[in-house]
């Protein structure tokens, strides 16, 4: 298949651009750049450009005539989504409508969707089920939500089908060390974990320790990449098949607290580095898993990695190597 990866410059993005790379699909990456890198494309062609460029978009789509488009291109820092929520409206939201343009006018009916579990809020029951209610608390869960209700809309009126996949806490990197998070102001908990036993933090700030959880902290879902990517590659195979468009979380259906994984972080790397406790932020729900029984049960997902210690131990080969210390 010739395939578009919006953002497949990105975290994410790119590993899902090797996996098509490697089973021999043609991938064209169209990215801006502004959070990705260049050398994380490891297959196919870049083209460096914006969604908000509609020329742009239709001359590529006219000259390559694609089989699906993969989106992945986002603002995804929550804190900054309330504190700059044109940005990010948008970009996810805004940028998204011009992408889902773009297929409708050029007969791509195929669309992958990059969505989040943002899109649930505070959840009411654990875990969440792709039933509950969609209450998002910021503007980076309604960005996301606003799409997903546009790709609802357009697949009722038109031929397009999509898969949006709701990912919960995805983390790790690429087993052989070529790709991983490389965003200069990382926010996820491992990622900063692990700079922080690179020296490269003074301290690591655990926000909340009086939640109704076992220790106290927050327990969230962690989902390997590769686990992730492999969930892509099931969709796109259901909506080849001319299956009916569908929702998707994607996690593991179990969590590990704050304090666990930070625990697991000093055991990996082998380095005790300082701790901060600090007040709850705002918005932050105790407890965060999925149930992920329907993509098991409909496209036959099957988590390869589900396990905190591999998690974090091809996520530390990673930083070593991105930081000079391997």
């Amino acid at each position: 298949m010739k395939i578009l990866v919006t953002g497949g410059a990105g975290y994410i993005g790119s590993h899902m651009v090797r996996t098509l790379g490697e089973s021999g699909h043609d991938v064209v990456v169209y990215d801006n750049l502004s959070t990705g890198f260049r050398e994380s494309v490891l297959y196919g062609r870049l083209v460096k450009a914006d969604l908000a460029d509609m020329t742009a978009m239709d001359e590529l789509f006219s000259h390559e005539k694609f089989d699906a488009v993969a989106h992945f291109a986002a603002h995804i820092v929550v804190d900054e989504s309330v504190r700059e929520p044109v940005k990010y409206y948008r970009n996810n939201f805004s940028n998204a409508l011009n992408l889902v343009e773009a297929c409708l006018r050029h007969g791509v009916n195929t669309f992958l969707f990059s969505s989040t579990a943002a899109v649930y809020g505070m959840p009411v029951a654990v875990p969440v089920s792709e039933e509950a209610p969609l209450v998002p608390i910021n503007p980076y869960g309604w960005s996301k939500r606003m799409v997903e209700q546009v790709l609802q809309d357009v697949s009722h009126a038109s031929g397009l089908r999509y898969v949006s996949l709701r990912y919960f806490n995805v983390a790790g990197a690429d087993a052989e060390t070529r790709l991983g998070q490389k965003y200069k102001d990382a926010t996820h908990l491992i990622t900063v974990s692990l700079r922080t036993a690179l020296g490269l933090r003074k301290e690591l700030n655990i926000f909340g320790t009086d939640y109704d959880t076992p220790d106290g902290t927050c327990v969230r879902d962690y989902i390997h990449v590769d686990d992730l990517i492999n969930a892509h590659i099931l969709a796109l195979d259901y909506l080849s098949k001319g299956k009916p468009s569908r929702v998707f979380n994607c996690g593991y259906g179990h969590g590990y607290s704050v304090r666990e994984v930070v625990e697991k972080v000093k055991q990996v790397t082998e380095i005790d580095f300082a701790v901060q406790e600090a007040g709850r932020r705002e918005g932050d729900p105790s407890v965060i898993v999925a149930d992920s029984d329907r993509i098991k049960r409909e496209l036959g997902w099957m988590p390869k990695y589900d396990d905190l210690d591999y998690i974090i131990r091809t996520a530390w080969a990673w930083e070593q190597k991105l930081h000079g210390t391997l």
